[in-house]
């Protein structure tokens, strides 16, 4: 039986809480939770961007899809927004975003959730592009929510080794 996409997502939650649970690699975890929610989602782009504090900007972390920018900075872009602001940034039309960064042309929707440590700082972001307008509903989002939850309450247990 073909799920609603959200219930997809809804029921990653349980089995990736196991799957995060078994590794201590931060690196292998993000990799990951990204490579379940695109397997359950066939997005564009799955991944995450990690707060690089020496640089004061995000730097490229593990993900499913084309190529993509290396490092986002402040003020600029969706994911720049869900950094500073601390929470979800949903855009319909990436194209009618201010200061879009478009790492691919193909990507016209996007959600992008912050990922926090146990002090509740923003460490990372999930980047979530759609080829398809519009295409963030928000049972997807409550899910994509749901699941950022699992990963940011279990980041200051995990290893961040080369």
């Amino acid at each position: 039986m073909n799920l609603p996409r959200p219930l997809r997502l809804a029921q990653l939650a349980a089995p990736l809480r196991a799957l995060l649970e078994a590794e201590n690699s931060g690196w292998a975890n993000l990799a990951n939770a990204a490579a379940a929610v695109s397997s359950a989602t066939g997005w564009h782009w799955v991944g995450f961007y990690l707060v690089d504090d020496e640089q004061d900007n995000l730097v490229l972390g593990p993900f499913q899809g084309p190529v993509a920018c290396t490092r986002l900075f402040r003020g600029k872009g969706v994911c720049a927004a869900a950094w500073e602001q601390d929470r979800t940034q949903v855009v319909p039309d990436v194209n009618t975003f201010p200061g879009h960064v478009a790492c691919s042309s193909a990507s016209l929707s996007e959600v992008v959730l912050p990922v926090r440590n146990g002090a509740g700082s923003v460490v990372a972001v999930w980047d979530i592009d759609s080829a398809d307008a519009d295409d963030f509903t928000p049972g997807d989002v409550a899910a994509l929510e749901e699941l950022t939850a699992v990963v940011s309450s279990m980041w200051d247990s995990w290893t961040w080794r080369g």
